[in-house]
């Protein structure tokens, strides 16, 4: 599944990892303009890391709630 964001959207949330020191920015020339590449620091790894642990105690508290994997 894709989620579909807008560049008004997009912008400043990579500006705000970048702040976070989550990301880095370099600029290079193409064309006559430049472009703007990002590429994800060690800092930006581990909160990916910490996110995804996040995320299974979340799905776990769910299936606890909804009594999946219970047995009788």
């Amino acid at each position: 599944p894709c989620v579909e964001i807008s560049e008004s959207t997009l912008y400043p949330i990579l500006r705000r990892l970048e702040t976070d020191g989550l990301l880095t920015v370099y600029s290079v020339e193409h064309m006559g303009r430049l472009r703007k590449y990002y590429r994800i620091t060690d800092a930006g790894r581990n909160r990916i890391e910490e996110f995804r642990q996040d995320w299974q105690e979340i799905l776990a508290i769910g299936r606890f709630i909804l009594g999946e994997g219970e047995t009788e």
